[in-house]
């Protein structure tokens, strides 16, 4: 086969976006900064979005759609959000094309669209037009939606996954009557994010919240879940804002409270996006091709026959027709690649590109022995296993492997957070070893941004769990309350 990758020590940035085309998750398209998903990257979304639509619904949340469009007069009704998405906005402006003299197609200038729309760049501004419709009582709250949808945001560098013009996602838009409510909806939506992370993803992620500067826009807090990639390099994976009552008041969402009174609601939103494919390869994956946490890989189990002529082959889907049904029954997803069109060893190096967790390799001899090869993606080692133990094998094999993994990345997480008191620390941990910096900070605007512009590194977050201890701000020497967690960023 020749898909060597490049090396992740050699070019990071090169091995990733080699990956991810190899491996036929994505590919560039046709329109500048968009992506095509390709099958097997969307199988694996789809298990990411099954999961987590699950979780969303266990607690209390329904799926709706609204519109791609935005009309150009709903941004300006919230000054902070519009200032926040400005730049980014791709704006529709004519309805019509037609044909010139010369038989080219051009725009119909005289399809004029008396209003400017807005391709969503993301919903809040239509969602909450809709919700003062929705609310008139304490009755009609909370109101817990989804939306499952695409937006754009109009980048200038992309990269497939991790930043692109065109990207999927969800975006949750709940309102309640008080401030509490919103406040423990945006936190507890932070945690289930930690918890598919952590648990579906085998990405250990820190919980916490953004700096003022830091914030989305139109926010008054922004819950964020921060990841490590293998280089070193922070990720954050999901936020949950909680935005006030900042949408209500510009969207005139009020409501009748218990005592007869007209009140603001209080509102939140929160979202997780493609972007976490991009986690997920980054996170596990090697120099061999992808590695995929079990519990998402569209492929849990492949099943490579060894045989010469259709008689040898026969025998042996015969001899594994019954564990595949067993293995099914049981939920595993499993493949029998009895392609002719490649060898054995082909279609081993294929798996390993594409991050199947198990494989195994069965042939003449083994129906002999009444054995198999089990092979393991994760460390790459093989052992010979009999046939009747096989099934629990895997089913034990599978919860081991998602648990190593997730062993593996926190280890490697928990040894790239550096505690540093100098700015001179600060500067040599960041280019000799990279991952998280904790350090004091003042809790100025200012000192953030000198610190980026002088290392390219931002506050992740301030953590959740972080300890309170005094200090000194590790640029200017100022008095600090607690440390906050510094690295460079996707």
């Amino acid at each position: 086969m020749s898909k060597n990758l490049t090396k992740r020590s050699e070019d990071y940035s090169k091995w990733y976006n080699e990956l991810v085309v190899k491996a036929d998750l994505a590919e560039n398209s046709g329109v500048r900064g968009c992506m095509v998903i390709k099958p097997y990257g969307f199988a694996i979304w789809e298990k990411m979005q099954a999961e987590l639509d699950r979780m969303f619904k266990e607690t209390g949340h329904e799926n709706a759609y609204f519109p791609l469009f935005i009309p150009k007069s709903y941004f300006s009704k919230e000054a902070s959000h519009v200032d926040g998405f400005a730049k980014e906005c791709a704006v529709v402006t004519h309805y019509r094309l037609k044909t010139d003299e010369d038989g080219k197609i051009v725009v119909d200038e005289d399809a004029k669209l008396e209003e400017e729309l807005i391709v969503r760049p993301t919903s809040e501004t239509i969602i909450w037009d809709t919700y003062r419709k929705w609310v008139q009582s304490y009755r009609d709250l909370p109101l817990l939606i989804n939306q499952w949808a695409n937006v754009v945001r109009w980048e200038m560098r992309t990269r497939l996954f991790l930043r692109t013009t065109e990207f999927l996602w969800q975006e949750g838009h709940t309102a309640h009557a008080t401030k509490q409510e919103a406040l423990e909806e945006a936190e507890q939506m932070q945690r289930v994010y930690a918890d598919f992370a952590e648990n579906f993803m085998a990405m250990p992620v820190i919980k916490g919240t953004k700096t003022e500067s830091e914030r989305f826009a139109g926010a008054l807090e922004t819950y964020t879940i921060e990841a490590l990639m293998q280089d070193g390099k922070a990720l954050q994976a999901g936020t949950s804002h909680f935005l006030g009552q900042n949408f209500a008041k510009a969207f005139d969402v009020k409501f009748t409270s218990k005592e007869g009174k007209q009140e603001y609601v209080w509102a939140t939103s929160w979202g997780v996006s493609t972007r976490l494919m991009g986690a997920l390869v980054m996170t596990h994956s090697d120099d061999k091709g992808l590695v995929l946490p079990p519990k998402l890989a569209p492929i849990q189990v492949v099943i490579v026959p060894i045989y010469k002529g259709e008689e040898q082959l026969n025998v042996i889907s015969k001899k594994v027709q019954p564990i595949i049904n067993e293995l099914r029954s049981k939920g595993v997803s499993v493949k029998f690649d009895n392609r002719d069109t490649h060898k054995p060893g082909w279609k081993f190096a294929e798996y390993e590109l594409k991050g199947v967790p198990l494989r195994i390799a069965i042939g003449p001899r083994d129906l002999e022995n009444g054995t198999v090869e089990l092979a393991r993606r994760d460390t790459l080692t093989k052992e010979i296993v009999n046939q009747d133990d096989l099934v629990v094998t895997i089913e034990k094999l599978l919860i081991e492997i998602q648990e190593s993994l997730f062993n593996k990345a926190i280890n490697f997480r928990d040894n790239h957070i550096t505690e540093v008191d100098t700015f001179e620390e600060f500067k040599k941990v960041l280019e000799t070893k990279g991952g998280f910096i904790s350090a004091h900070w003042d809790g100025t605007s200012e000192t953030e941004n000198k610190i980026k512009e002088l290392t390219k590194a931002t506050i992740r977050c301030i953590p959740i769990e972080g300890k309170i201890e005094e200090g000194n701000c590790v640029f200017t020497g100022k008095p600090s309350v607690r440390r906050v967690l510094f690295a460079k960023a996707y």
